[in-house]
């Protein structure tokens, strides 16, 4: 089956859907003919993008929601089922980012990672679902991991914990629901997007004392990232079409994140420790 096939006429909600990769998913699941369920913190943002879909002919609504509230996030779900009916497709895609020395990092920072990356991922699928399960006809949860998932990044280290984190979630998800019998129904699916255009590295945490130059130097060195990375709505489409297909692990660049997947296992099996050497990978979602 194709995308419009899967997905047209469905509800999508989108956590993060103001801008990068989450506001492209949004554009794109509109031209298919998606509902589209913008939540996120950036209220501006969001209303921005429900005007720009609904003045070109699309069908979209947004909900300011913080995802580090497990009460916000059931409250967004319960609209979504009351208002405009079952949701096809549920995308935890809120991140941030965090740069500096692990032991550089400001407490506040680092809850603010596991916050938004991991719990943001759990509160969402705790609060959907358990309706989607309940609900008959197929469903989609895309969570938001990265390249970073299956890479090791020195001067990230919160952000690249949090998306190995949401991966292993994400594998462990799939089987729960499996173990329950809802495979037929209900697919869960890993999105690991490569360099996508967005703005996570300009509003990414820093550090307050410590090594500050470390920690902008690596911002400015992912900032660099930007002039070659994805167009978002080319990303979208391509997790679109693979999601559509059938597969587990959705990625935006096939044979760049691939390779770091392979370089990834390559390494557990060899069991060589972690090594600096030049950069290959370059972490980046949204």
């Amino acid at each position: 089956m194709d995308a419009r096939e899967a997905f047209f006429g469905g509800v999508a909600v989108i956590t993060g859907g103001g801008a990068g990769i989450g506001a492209g998913l949004a554009r794109h699941a509109n031209r298919l003919g998606m509902i589209v369920l913008l939540a996120d913190v950036d209220a501006a943002a969001i209303a921005a993008l429900r005007e720009e879909i609904c003045a070109a002919g699309g069908s979209a609504h947004d909900v300011v929601c913080d995802v580090r509230d497990p009460e916000a996030v059931q409250q967004l779900a319960e609209r979504a089922y009351r208002d405009f009916g079952p949701v096809r497709l549920l995308v935890n895609n809120a991140g941030v980012e965090q740069f500096g020395y692990l032991w550089d990092t400001p407490l506040p920072n680092w809850q603010r990672v596991v916050d938004v990356n991991i719990s943001g991922v759990f509160h969402g699928v705790r609060a959907f679902l358990p309706k989607m399960l309940a609900t008959p006809g197929p469903a989609w949860v895309w969570n938001l991991s990265s390249i970073g998932g299956v890479a090791t990044v020195p001067l990230q280290a919160p952000y690249i914990m949090s998306k190995h984190a949401v991966l292993a979630l994400t594998e462990c998800l799939r089987l729960e629901v499996q173990l329950a019998g809802h495979d037929n129904h209900v697919h869960v699916q890993a999105v690991l997007p490569g360099a996508v255009v967005s703005n996570i590295f300009e509003s990414a945490g820093g550090v307050d004392d410590g090594d500050v130059a470390a920690a902008e130097s690596q911002r400015s060195a992912m900032l660099d990232i930007k002039a070659d990375a994805m167009d978002a709505m080319a990303a979208a489409e391509a997790l679109f079409d693979q999601a559509a297909e059938g597969r587990f692990y959705l990625l935006t660049q096939p044979e760049y994140v691939g390779s770091a997947m392979a370089e990834r296992a390559e390494t557990l099996v060899s069991q060589r420790p972690p090594a600096l050497r030049p950069r290959r990978f370059d972490p980046a979602e949204q």
